[in-house]
């Protein structure tokens, strides 16, 4: 077994092959669908709280993006483009219509892209990719972890250490992400080519998604890590205030809310989801 595969979904989960790609799909639960799209890197397990948390009231689904997790390789690089049309294709070959989406960074920018193509309830996007200028500073920036991780690619000595620090304070800072945090640093020599083309992939034209998102006419969600330093709040919020239908809730995270503050999140959830439920109430009426 794989370090990665142990950030997946839980062992024993089915598979399903989408445009050649094994992805691996854990459904837990029953009632109104939540599909949940974990970052670059990391895998279903991320969700593995908010599951237990939530799987009384709704089916959780939780997918692992090629190459992580529990899911087999891509014939090509990893991108929000590519994993856009992966969830498409996935969520109808599993005949899934109307989800409430929750994604996570590339998982974010995925849903977004998804949700212009087919009808979704909601989104909830937490420190989602996209909604950024791909100018000089966001390319200079990305330019930077191009190289740290194609450092991992080519087993430089120094790597290991680095990756740790770099999870450790800058994007899973929270004691209630260590268990996943160790995971995903486990893997990290495993997962520095699909870092590298992904972070290759934020600083192409393509990954400015922000008229996509502010063309959205559903409830979009966005629950934010105040503490994110890989994409900050400030440089997104210009975004998020132009989205038709969109809220905002900050949390005492790194990167993933409903990871490292698991029971805030929860709360939040449910009070955005009961919002939706008098809304689509009234809209009925």
């Amino acid at each position: 077994m794989t370090f990665r595969e142990e950030t997946g979904v839980p062992a024993g989960s089915p598979s399903i092959e989408v445009d050649g790609v094994r992805l691996a799909v854990a459904r837990k639960g029953r009632g109104p669908v939540i599909v949940c799209l974990h970052a670059i890197g990391h895998g279903g397990g991320d969700f593995d709280v908010f599951t237990e948390a939530m799987g009384d009231r709704f089916e959780i689904v939780r997918i692992d993006w090629p190459g992580q997790g529990r899911s087999g390789a891509d014939r090509g690089p990893a991108g929000a483009t590519r994993y856009g049309e992966l969830l498409t294709a996935a969520l109808d070959k599993l005949g899934i219509e109307r989800p409430i989406i929750i994604g996570n960074s590339i998982g974010g920018a995925a849903a977004i892209l998804h949700a212009s193509r087919r009808p979704v309830r909601a989104l909830v996007l937490c420190d989602t990719g996209g909604l950024v200028e791909v100018g000089f500073a966001a390319r200079r920036f990305c330019g930077t972890l191009v190289r740290f991780f194609a450092a991992g690619e080519r087993r430089a000595w120094w790597f290991g250490p680095a990756f740790r620090f770099y999870y450790r304070r800058m994007v899973l800072p929270s004691p209630a992400a260590a268990t996943q945090r160790e995971r995903i640093i486990r893997a990290g020599a495993e997962i520095a080519t699909l870092l590298r083309e992904a972070w290759e992939s934020f600083r192409q034209p393509d990954a400015d998604i922000r008229t996509v998102a502010q063309a959205l006419d559903v409830p979009v969600h966005f629950a934010w890590a105040k503490k994110d330093r890989v994409i900050p709040l400030s440089l997104c919020l210009p975004a998020i205030k132009k989205m038709k239908r969109g809220s905002l809730t900050t949390f005492d995270a790194g990167h993933a809310p409903f990871l490292e503050q698991p029971e805030a999140f929860v709360e939040d959830f449910v009070a955005f989801v009961q919002t939706l439920s008098r809304t689509e109430s009234v809209a009925a009426e």
